[in-house]
C-alpha cells in the first residue's frame, strides 16, 4: 500500500511510519521541513507527484497537531485560535482536498485524523483547542460523505492525549493515566484496514475506553 503520513517528523509520526514500513508498505512521510501544508499550491504539487509515481494513495494519516489553552475562559487568546486554526484545520483542508481524488482510486483507502475527547467535552480554558478539534472532525465527516460508496473511508480516532517513550524517560515517575501510547495509535490505524470501508467511514473511534 501507498501511505502518506503528514506530521511525520514527531514521535507520533515516527511510530506510524515505522508501523507501516515494518509491515512492508510504501510510506511517504512529510514534515514541515519538506512541504508547507499551509501552502495549498505546494500540497497540490505533492499530490500530483504521488499521482505521477503511484496513481493512487491507500492511506492519508494526518498528524499535524498542536495545543493552546488558558487558565480561564475569559483569558482565552484569539491569537491562539489563529495558530490552531492553521495547524488543525487549514492543513487538514489542504491535504484532504488534494488527496481525495487519489483515495477514491484506491480499493481500500483510509483517511485518518486524531482528535481529542476535548472536542466533545470542552474545558473552560481549552475553548480554542476544543473548537479547532471539533471543526477538524466536522471537516473529516464531510470527507467521509464524499467517500461514501467507494472503497475508501475517512475515520476519526479519539484520544485524551498521546504518550511516547521520550516523555516517559523525561518523567519516569509520571503515570500518564488515560494517555494513548503512540505505538498503540499506530496499530489502531493499521487495524482500520481489517474492517470494511463502509463500516468505519465517518466513524469516531474512541481509543480511550
Amino acid at each position: 500500500m501507498i501511505i502518506l503520513v503528514t506530521g511525520a517528523g514527531g514521535p507520533t509520526g515516527e511510530a506510524v511510519t515505522g508501523y507501516f514500513r515494518k509491515n512492508g508498505h510504501t510510506v511517504i512521510g512529510v514534515d514541515k521541513e519538506q512541504v508547507d501544508l499551509l501552502d495549498r499550491a505546494a500540497v497540490r504539487q505533492l499530490a500530483e507527484s504521488v499521482d505521477r509515481e503511484y496513481g493512487r494513495v491507500d492511506g492519508v494519516v494526518h498528524l499535524v497537531g498542536g495545543w493552546r489553552g488558558s487558565a480561564t475562559f475569559a483569558e482565552t487568546s484569539l491569537e491562539d485560535w489563529d495558530v490552531l486554526h492553521d495547524l488543525l484545520i487549514r492543513t487538514l483542508q489542504h491535504v484532504s482536498l488534494a488527496f481525495e481524488p487519489l483515495l477514491r482510486r484506491s480499493g481500500n483507502g483510509r483517511f485518518v485524523i486524531v482528535s481529542a475527547k476535548a472536542a466533545e467535552r470542552p474545558a473552560a480554558g481549552g475553548a480554542v483547542y476544543a473548537a479547532a478539534k471539533a471543526a477538524a472532525e466536522a471537516w473529516t465527516l464531510a470527507l467521509a460523505d464524499a467517500l461514501s460508496g467507494t472503497g475508501s473511508a475517512a475515520t476519526i480516532l479519539v484520544v485524551n492525549a498521546l504518550v511516547n517513550d521520550a516523555m516517559r524517560a523525561a518523567k519516569p515517575d509520571a503515570r500518564f493515566t488515560g494517555f494513548t501510547d503512540v505505538n498503540d495509535l499506530a496499530a489502531a490505524i493499521g487495524g482500520l484496514y481489517d474492517r470494511p470501508a463502509a463500516e468505519i467511514n465517518g466513524m469516531r473511534l474512541d481509543l480511550t475506553s
